[in-house]
């Protein structure tokens, strides 16, 4: 939920592409843990099922590492396209 308005106003900055997956994943991970705090703290969400998710951590951070891998290697112009065109499958999907 926090995709939408923040992609679009950090990108509007101009950041360059390191600083901008800093700050989208810096904001994404503060919204994240809210959003598990606010969950447990409702009881939304059991502990079994927050493990399941703390177990999730794992591909995700080697997703993180492989992005970054590919990031060095791409064009700038290159890398803001397909962000966004990722952006956008995603965002059919959620629809």
């Amino acid at each position: 939920m926090s995709v939408v308005p923040a992609v679009p106003y950090l990108n509007g900055l101009g950041l360059p592409r390191d600083a901008l997956i800093q700050v989208l994943g810096l904001s994404f991970a503060v919204s994240t843990v809210a959003l598990a705090a606010g969950l447990l703290w409702h009881g939304a969400v059991d502990a079994p099922a927050m493990g399941a998710s703390v177990i999730a951590i794992a591909p995700a951070l080697a997703g993180m590492w492989l992005g970054g891998w590919v990031r060095k290697r791409v064009a700038q112009e290159a890398f803001r396209r397909w962000f966004f065109v990722g952006l956008a499958v995603l965002g059919v999907e959620i629809a």
